[in-house]
């Protein structure tokens, strides 16, 4: 939502987007907030209501409220006037606990997963970038006096080596897109990765990873297995690159109860056996350096990422065995932490979504003290698109 310095909101406020993008999108705040005119501020008419008034609206699909055709709107009037059989305050309360503490939940495994993420990225960069990677009595090496040598890249440790990506790949494999539907052949169904799930998959989450219909014979050569990693080779913008990259573990493949295939606007990059950490996370720090921007080609429209001269020719420093073990035993505890708070934080959501409905209606009771319905009310006791102090 845009916090502009339209509308100065304190206390519990439920923001409405009325236009554009966010047409119809709820979004609860119970701390000071600016509101642009772009949004409504709902105030609850009564104290500590102000999540399920936040719940109430979240299920009424608001957006197929919207009026006008040129620029479709929702309007303080539209919110305002809306009636309906609401349950006591006491049972609304309970309500929104129930709600709110799954949502508080995912919240917190998302957390968690971001500072994980933050903190395997920043231990790499440690490891490999700055060498204080810890020596044989534990110690940072480069701090610590560790010997170096000199590299076609400048000093490295000492038993280091210089190398490319295709050093440590055994083979790279294309994507498959298929059909919607079953169609001829196009009879195997498979989960198909798309460059805009990988975001969501580094979290742990499922995303919208759809379902397609290949070749038999196209399943069995592009399943993905434990150690893959899929590299987006499609796609990126004037600020973004393309390059985003997921690793493929145990954790992934059980989440999908078909085989799992990347689209064809990526490819599935296979490391030599006790490379997949270091090699994915060495792709996630360049692309986060913004590095890919080099290999990019095309000039107008979608930008490619030239896949043969980032693995070929960019030059890495290769660590030893005995520094890359360690690392690879690090990174796969964080990583498979990082997917299993990402599927309980879909299986959370999935109880919210199916649980929020039927509240909300009073399919199912909560039980409280006294219950006793409130007669029909409007929902809100203000609300605000622009405000000037």
């Amino acid at each position: 939502m845009d916090y502009t310095n339209s509308y100065n909101s304190e206390g519990e406020t439920v923001i409405i987007g009325r236009v554009g993008a966010y047409c119809g999108n709820v979004h609860y705040e119970n701390q000071p907030c600016w509101i642009s005119d772009n949004a409504i501020a709902a105030k609850p008419c009564i104290k500590g209501t102000g999540r399920y008034l936040y719940y109430k609206l979240k299920s009424m699909n608001l957006y197929n409220m919207r009026i006008g055709s040129s620029q479709p709107l929702l309007t303080q009037s539209l919110i305002k006037d809306i009636v309906m059989k609401i349950p006591s305050t006491s049972e609304q309360i309970k309500i929104s606990d129930i709600l709110t503490a799954l949502d508080y939940k995912i919240e917190l495994n998302n957390a968690i997963n971001k500072n994980l993420e933050e903190m395997a990225q920043a231990i790499f960069k440690r490891w490999f970038v700055d060498f204080e990677f810890p020596n044989e009595n534990g110690e940072p090496y480069k701090s610590s006096g560790g010997e170096f040598e000199e590299s076609e890249l400048g000093l490295i440790p000492r038993g280091w080596s210089v190398g490319t990506f295709q050093d440590l790949i055994s083979d790279t494999v294309g994507g498959d897109w298929g059909k919607e539907a079953p169609q001829g052949n196009y009879t195997k169904e498979v989960s198909c990765i798309r460059g805009a799930d990988i975001p969501e998959i580094t979290k742990g989450l499922l995303g919208k990873v759809p379902k397609r219909f290949i070749l038999p014979k196209n399943a069995t050569a592009k399943s993905l297995s434990h150690g893959d990693i899929i590299i987006e080779i499609s796609g990126g913008s004037p600020t973004q690159s393309t390059g985003r990259s997921v690793l493929i573990i145990e954790e992934v493949l059980n989440k999908f109860n078909t085989p799992l295939i990347c689209t064809n606007f990526c490819r599935v990059i296979k490391p030599i056996i006790g490379y997949s950490e270091f090699l994915y996370c060495y792709l996630s720090y360049l692309y986060n350096e913004d590095v890919f921007f080099q290999y990019e080609n095309g000039t107008t429209g979608i930008k490619n990422l030239d896949i043969g001269s980032l693995l070929s020719v960019h030059k890495i420093v290769i660590p030893i065995k005995s520094v890359l073990q360690q690392y690879s035993a690090q990174y796969q505890a964080v990583y498979s932490t990082i997917q299993h708070l990402g599927r309980e934080s879909d299986q959370l959501a999935q109880i919210r979504d199916t649980l929020l409905p039927k509240l909300i209606s009073g399919e199912i009771r909560v039980p409280v003290e006294q219950d006793h319905s409130a007669p029909d009310l409007p929902m809100v006791a203000e609300s605000s698109a622009t405000y000037q102090p």
